[in-house]
């Protein structure tokens, strides 16, 4: 699951605190710059529970007696508010959400609210429930698309769909919304924090979809489906050229070529991958299969490996 960064910011007239004292000492990890990690569940139920809401509609034990005995209503904004603080620290997302949720029904036009509707956001994603976590973020950047925190409701949009990447097999349609989502981070808020964590987010989906277009291909490969391999490797030659994977694609498109007895492009893959892969094993174990027929990497023919060559080596375009 990946980090999420949060800046503390201030509500009305009095700060949002660092530090949260409730029933007992509780500190609450939301200092400017640091990193909030991990997911977990916790103790309690909004439902029913010493701390969630009582069946009578009164809120939970952390604040003392006088004050959970009160209809929920009845609770102030801030109150509320640090009560999801008080879940969040306490491991349980879950509860903290509906707690902010409680806010903004309760308070719907005060700087609790907007404050809550960030907060709820970023407990629906610590709790992984990824989609709730992308539809509040895009209901905080329609309501407030101007404030500071609309970055950071971005950020989390994105980070919902990039943590899911790993979870989605073959299908990559949420691969794609997660660059397009990354991207608009970084072209949107280029100077903020989330700018730079989601530039790095970004090259690592990128390389992603590259992989996937690896896999296939080896398993086209493997079962002797050549032409089928090779296309997927074409992609990855011509799509993905910054990522890791480019150097093993074009060994990959020597074997293909060469068990299809089509040489000049075997050749042709082969003199690409030794100028700008030499010292890799690709290169070697694409060297020896060439040499192994009485062939060398050497530019050749007219395929599409050819423009790559003119491109890439020779730096012609037209």
């Amino acid at each position: 699951m990946s980090e999420l960064f949060y800046r503390q910011k201030t509500v009305g007239v009095a700060p949002v605190m660092i530090r949260v004292k409730l029933g007992k000492s509780v500190s609450i990890a939301l200092v400017s710059g640091l990193v909030l990690t991990g997911c977990g569940g916790g103790s309690g139920s909004l439902g029913f529970g010493s701390l969630g809401f009582g069946g009578d509609g009164t809120g939970g034990g952390i604040f003392g007696s006088r004050i959970e005995k009160r209809p929920i209503d009845q609770w102030s904004a801030e109150e509320i508010f640090k009560r999801g603080e008080y879940d969040l620290e306490a491991g349980d997302p879950s509860e903290a959400a509906k707690w902010f949720g409680e806010v903004e029904r309760l308070y719907p036009y005060s700087e609790w609210a907007k404050r809550a509707l960030i907060m709820q956001a970023f407990s629906h994603h610590k709790d992984r429930e990824y989609e709730l976590a992308r539809s509040t973020a895009q209901r905080y950047i329609d309501t407030y698309p101007g404030d500071e925190d609309a970055a950071y409701a971005q950020y989390i949009l994105a980070i919902s769909y990039y943590d899911q990447i790993d979870l989605i097999g073959r299908d990559q349609g949420l691969t794609y919304q997660a660059l397009q989502a990354l991207r608009t981070v970084i072209e949107r808020y280029p100077d903020t924090e989330y700018a730079k964590s989601a530039i790095l987010k970004f090259d690592l989906a990128f390389d992603h979809l590259a992989a996937k277009e690896m896999e296939i291909g080896r398993y086209y490969l493997k079962r002797k489906h050549y032409a089928a391999s090779i296309n997927r490797f074409r992609v990855v030659v011509e799509q993905f050229q910054t990522t890791t994977h480019v150097a093993e694609a074009l060994h990959r498109l020597v074997e293909a070529y060469l068990s299809l007895g089509l040489e000049s492009e075997a050749q042709t893959a082969g003199a690409i991958l030794g100028h700008n892969f030499q010292s890799t094993d690709w290169y070697e174990d694409s060297y020896r299969l060439l040499t192994s027929r009485g062939l060398k990497p050497e530019a050749k023919g007219n395929s599409w490996l050819r423009q790559v060559y003119r491109q890439m080596i020779k730096g012609e375009w037209l």
